[in-house]
């Protein structure tokens, strides 16, 4: 190889590495100046379906809140995490009540913007900081509805009747 060529290829890998280095300066701009913990907040209203604690690195409580819209429940489902920084031991043991006992609850939460690259924190970006338990005696909890008779309400259905359809037959 020649001195002239050497030289080129230092160059050229000097100008490469530059290069990286510029994009990670970028990169870590951007998400310094966009990331935030709190992106978004608010609060969802239904029933929990579904409560676990998994994961194959990071072990985290991840959960699933079938929404409600006035009063009846839709197939829109809320996926959710707690957050392994803010493990609250009271908030998971509302959560598994809610769960097992088919209570109508409340989930106050934020949602975070680059901050769980890793999912290190929970596999949703949405965590949960709170629950307010609406309805302990809701559909999913039968016992104060059927008594001591056997059975259980699955679900609620709104008929309506037109009259004059009735009519006409």
């Amino acid at each position: 190889m020649t001195n002239t060529s050497r030289k080129s290829s230092e160059a050229g890998m000097k100008q490469v590495w530059g290069l990286l280095f510029a994009s990670a300066v970028v990169f870590a701009a951007i998400v310094f100046i966009f990331g935030t913990e709190n992106y978004s907040e608010g609060e969802r209203i239904g029933f929990l379906t579904k409560f676990s604690h998994k994961g194959r690195f990071y072990k985290s409580w991840e959960g699933e809140l079938n929404l409600t819209q006035t009063g009846m429940n839709t197939s829109s489902l809320f996926d959710f995490s707690i957050d392994n920084n803010n493990d609250d031991k009271n908030l998971i043991a509302t959560i598994d009540s809610a769960v097992n006992n088919g209570w109508k609850v409340k989930l106050n939460y934020h949602e975070t913007s680059f901050k769980n690259w890793f999912s290190n924190r929970g596999e949703t970006d949405y965590f949960v900081n709170s629950i307010k338990v609406l309805d302990r005696n809701s559909l999913g909890n039968n016992n104060s509805i059927m008594g001591d008779r056997a059975g259980r309400i699955v679900d609620t259905i709104y008929v309506v009747l037109d009259k004059n359809e009735l009519r006409k037959k």
